[in-house]
Order: structure tokens, then sequence, then C-alpha cells
């Protein structure tokens, strides 16, 4: 029996790894609303940017460690006297991993196991690995339960994929108290331009006349960010969960055709589409399909989707349409 844990009995310290980027950001938000002490891990720089949470209306109330994922030493000291571990620092471009795979291997694997062996040498209750949808690859039944093969079609699949075994076998081989969070497609405020949504969006907030876009043959399950959130946040609430996989998934899916039908209705835009070569994968490494399974976190967690896509999507163009000046609409960022 899986047991839920009641919101007061979880004030914990707990450590967010990429913190500062486009999800680790909302979580650490979440966080401290729910009353929790939280450290920011936040890569080293020299400017001291804390990435999204400079813009953050709670980071007075965090702490930030600055260091690097993959640093065993600085990921071991920033993991004192911490109860709980939130991973999500990692190399998520699919277009870069093509061309610098090692760099996916390195942060994405070595920092996860730099996270695992630091953890269990400090006997950290709860460590919640972050995984991706990618893994699975174009479904080969649907919907897509924890359950589907493995199959990536790309060098950060590859990388992700690596890294939640290394994760599992820490909780087979130590008992470290390890579980796997797959979301499945997120969007939202503060999302790389990189992305689908986020690209279509700067390009009509720019008011381009011509719209570049990748395949739109594509379909995903796209999930709201705040969504994925509540997927963490249920997650770290449920005990008797570690060792298992749970998809953060809305059950539906969508093509990318639509929801650029969706973005140009909500704008009110006119515009003309021009399938752009350098958007597109290549053909083996095309995810075609992703419709995941949400039967098992609904089952034994508190959590399900509140967010349409509609929703979502007008919260998101609302947010970009304030904070236009931050992209760069020219550059096709991979």
């Amino acid at each position: 029996m899986f047991i839920i844990i009641l919101k007061e009995e979880i004030m914990a310290k707990i450590l967010v790894t990429g913190a500062g980027g486009f999800i680790g950001s909302h979580l650490v938000e979440r966080l401290v609303r729910d009353g929790h002490k939280v450290r920011a891990f936040i890569r080293y720089n020299s400017k001291n940017n804390w990435g999204w949470l400079e813009r953050s209306n709670i980071k007075d109330d965090i702490e930030v460690y600055t260091g690097d994922i993959r640093d065993f030493d600085s990921v071991n000291d920033a993991i004192k006297d911490v109860e709980v571990i939130f991973h999500l620092a990692a190399l998520i471009g699919i277009p870069y991993s093509y061309v610098s795979p090692l760099a996916y291997i390195k942060t994405n694997v070595e920092g996860t196991y730099n996270i695992l062996e630091a953890s269990r040498l400090n006997n950290i209750k709860r460590i919640i690995i972050t995984s991706t949808s990618e893994i699975y690859g174009t479904a080969k039944f649907v919907p897509i339960t924890e359950e589907h093969p493995v199959n990536p079609q790309s060098p950060y699949a590859a990388s992700k994929v690596s890294a939640d075994l290394l994760a599992l076998s820490y909780y087979l081989s130590f008992g470290t108290p390890v579980v796997i969070a797959r979301p499945f497609n997120t969007f939202g405020p503060r999302q790389s331009a990189r992305a689908f949504i986020p690209s279509v969006i700067i390009q009509i907030l720019s008011n381009k006349k011509i719209i570049e876009v990748g395949n739109l043959e594509t379909v995903r399950d796209m999930n709201y960010v705040k969504d994925t959130v509540e997927g963490f946040v249920s997650i770290l609430k449920t005990k008797g969960i570690e060792g298992q996989v749970l998809n953060i998934c809305s059950g539906k899916e969508i093509s990318m055709n639509n929801i650029l039908k969706e973005i140009i209705k909500i704008t009110g835009s006119k515009v003309k589409i021009k399938e752009s070569k350098e958007r597109i994968r290549p053909d083996k490494s095309e995810v075609l399909r992703l419709l995941g399974s949400n039967k098992k976190i609904k089952k034994i967690t508190d959590w399900s989707t509140k967010y349409s896509i509609e929703e979502g999507l007008e919260e998101t163009i609302k947010w970009f349409k304030d904070n236009m000046d931050i992209y760069k609409s020219d550059i096709y960022n991979i």
C-alpha cells in the first residue's frame, strides 16, 4: 500500500539541481511556497547569475550554491545537511546533442553519478531523478506505460537512459532511495527558445510574416509546466515508491501542426509557414509519436493535470509578450 504523507509532515531541506532552468525555477518557487528550505544548485559563472531565479520573487528566500554538476567535490559539498534532492541539472537540447554527444555524457551521465554517489555517502532520504519521455523513442504501443521498451534515438536520449539505469542500479545495489520522475513534453513561461512552442511564439510576436518550423507531423503529449511541477511535488509527498519510475503526462496527444494552429488562433496572427531544414532531426532520429499513460502516477499519488493545452498556451503567450526583450528572434538556437 502506498501512503500519502500529509503536507505538514514533509517540510524538508531540499537541494534542487538545475534550479535556474525552465522547470527547475518553477519547482523551486513551488517548494518555497510550500514552506520547504531550498538550496538551489546553480552552475558556477563569473557573473554570479542565477538563471531564471534572477527574476523570481522568491530569490531572497532560497540558499544558492554555485558549482558544477560534473564536479563530484562541489556536488558532495552541496548536499551537506540536505534531506531530499530533486536532480534536474542536464543538457536537454536534442539538436546540440548531435554536435557534442560527449558533453551530454559528462553532464547527464557523470552528473547523475555524482548525485547518486554523494547521496549514498551522505544518507539522503529521497533522490528524485528527472528523466524524459524521449527515452521511449517513437511509440511501439500507446499509451506509453513505464514498462514500454526504451529506444533512444538521439545522443541526448541515450544519455538520459544511461542516467536512469544508473540511478536504478544504485537503488538495487545500495538501497539508495531513488525515484525516477519521467515528464513528457513540458511547455510554459521561461522555456528555451530552441523548443517548438517558444520558437513559434517568439517569431509571431516579432511580427514575422513567415514562420520557420520543423516537422509538423510529429505528435506529443504536452504538459503545462505547472502541471509538471505538481507531478514532482506529488512524488515528494508519497512514501514507499523508491525504485519506481513514474510518467508525468496528460494522457492526451496533439500534433505540432495543431499546436501551431492554436497559437495562431490565440495571437490572431496571419502568417505563412516555411519548413526549415535546420529544425528537422535526422530521419532515424525523429521521434514521431509520444502519448503517455498517467495511470500509475494517478493511482499511487494525488496528482492529476489541471491545465488544458489551450489554457497553458494562453498563459505562455502572455508571459512571452511581457518578456520579449530576453529573446533574439532572428537566431535559431540549437
